[in-house]
């Protein structure tokens, strides 16, 4: 260690004279500070100081274990001194083996010196700079060094940043310009929403918790809704991709809602929007919008919408919209709930897209979905222009899903998908991945049937190896049943007559 602090025996000095304590500890603190920023001519002036003041303290000590700490700690002053000497020694020779003349200093031209400083136990004060021979060491040097030091910046503890250690800033490497421009060039492309006027937890909270990284879901990984599809790649891909032709009375949908029994995939196409589409996707739910404080909730609407047009082209995602948009007026809405489904309703009709002058690759689109569309309020039904119909799978439908489920398992020869896809007729999308995840389990099932738990533990790989059969697709048929009601059907059909836009 080039700078060791001071022993404990520091802290018992309490009965002596105070004031020549705090001057020593002062001038220590500033011989170090002029050491570490490379001034090194007033930090061995500031040691000499220091030795000569510990010298005269040690005369009015009385107490033998007192003057035996002073002494160790006196050597370990000199010890710091001899360190500083060999830095400058060193220094010296390295100038006169580069530089033969002898190099202009300018202001600001400081060595650094890497140490591990130790903080002193006694008060730090700003001191007065010493004197030698009746002159201030106020050079320009070390005008400068203290200029920066104040300037340099803290640590989380409130420590001085430690210097770096390596060569002088003039002869530091700087970066070739092409690692320059491309680090400009990263930093241009993030996009970071300013937040100034909004409640900063309020901004971070809808950063983390909404914009939404890639669900890894494709339109081949959804069975059949070609429809849908079609519709959503025509609400969200093509205005990127065609901005000249999707403007005036062309211009992108604003809102588009699905509506379908649960389980149907309404989710799974705003996921595949979300992956697809490239567009920045904010997965909204009522947790999300609410808040225990009056007036906060709207002001989360606003300001989702105000970081949605910054980062536009944006994809708003609100599940279940139902429970955030019911109808007004009723004797079960509260005050609270009224006033943030105005909000909602103001910031929708005006997202972008919505003027004809505006670009379309700028557009925010709300996409929501829904299992109760019967409870929405009029004008939410109004702004959302698009109000399609996820049914449940027809046969081709059922079978494509089928083989999605199954393709990484394997199959006995028996199993005939068509069969299989026809005696679901009736099921949704989610009770046929039921039927598929409950048919896989069959053979381990009769494998384990009466088997100790060491027995089951000891189970070879190759006896894992059992191909799904057809007898066990018919066993989960018969204990997975469909989870949606024909009655249900006849009311989502009857809702899509009255108020569909595909």
């Amino acid at each position: 260690m080039l700078f060791s602090t001071f022993s404990n025996g520091v802290f018992t000095l309490g009965i002596c004279n105070r004031m020549s304590l705090l001057e020593i500890s002062e001038n220590v603190k500033l011989a170090r500070e002029y050491a570490l920023l490379g001034n090194y001519n007033s930090a061995v002036v500031c040691y000499q100081g220091v030795l000569e003041q510990i010298k005269k303290y040690l005369f009015s000590v009385r107490d033998p274990a007192l003057q035996q700490k002073w002494q160790q700690v006196w050597q370990e002053i000199n010890e710091e001194t001899k360190h500083v000497r060999e830095i400058m020694t060193t220094l010296e020779s390295f100038q006169l083996e580069t530089t033969p003349s002898k190099p202009s200093c300018q202001e600001g031209d400081i060595w650094p010196v890497q140490s591990d400083r130790r903080s002193s136990p006694c008060p730090v004060r700003r001191p007065q700079v010493p004197y030698k021979d009746g002159k201030p060491h106020n050079n320009r040097l070390s005008v400068a060094a203290r200029a920066q030091h104040r300037q340099s910046p803290r640590g989380p503890n409130g420590e001085r940043a430690k210097p770096v250690k390596g060569k002088d800033k003039r002869e530091a490497p700087s970066k070739p310009k092409d690692e320059k421009n491309k680090a400009e060039v990263s930093e241009t492309e993030v996009k970071k929403f300013d937040g100034t006027g909004y409640d900063k937890d309020l901004v971070e909270a809808l950063e983390r918790d909404i914009i939404s990284q890639n669900p890894n879901v494709k339109w081949d990984d959804i069975a059949a809704l070609e429809e849908a599809k079609k519709l959503l790649k025509e609400a969200v891909v093509l205005p990127m991709w065609m901005p000249e032709f999707f403007k005036g009375i062309r211009r992108p949908w604003k809102g588009v809602l699905m509506v379908g029994p649960p389980g149907t995939g309404k989710t799974l196409l705003a996921k595949a929007v979300a992956t697809e589409c490239r567009t920045t996707f904010f997965n909204v739910s009522s947790s999300t919008l609410t808040s225990k404080y009056r007036g906060e909730s709207e002001k989360l609407v606003r300001l989702l919408f105000e970081m949605a047009r910054f980062y536009a082209p944006t994809t708003i995602f609100i599940d279940e919209i139902d429970s955030m948009c019911s109808r007004r007026g009723t004797s079960e809405e509260h005050e609270a709930s009224r006033r943030v489904k105005a909000e909602l309703l103001v910031q929708m009709d005006g997202v972008g897209g919505a003027s004809e002058n505006e670009d379309p690759s700028k557009m925010v689109m709300v996409l929501a979905a829904t299992n109760f569309p019967w409870d929405i309020d009029e004008a939410l039904r109004r702004r959302l222009e698009k109000r399609i119909y996820i049914p449940l799978p027809s046969a081709k439908g059922r079978e494509e899903l089928l083989r999605i489920n199954l393709k990484e398992l394997e199959l006995a020869n028996d199993v005939d998908m068509v069969k299989i896809a026809e005696q679901m007729e009736g099921y949704s999308g989610a009770d046929i991945t039921n039927v598929c995840r409950d048919a896989s389990l069959m053979a381990m099932r009769r494998l384990i049937e009466g088997l100790t738990p060491e027995e089951i533990r000891n189970i070879s790989r190759d006896e894992m190896h059992m191909p799904t059969t057809m007898e066990d697709f018919e066993s989960a048929l018969r204990k997975v049943s469909k989870s949606v009601s024909a009655a249900d059907l006849e009311k989502y059909e009857k809702w899509i007559a009255e108020f569909g836009s595909c």
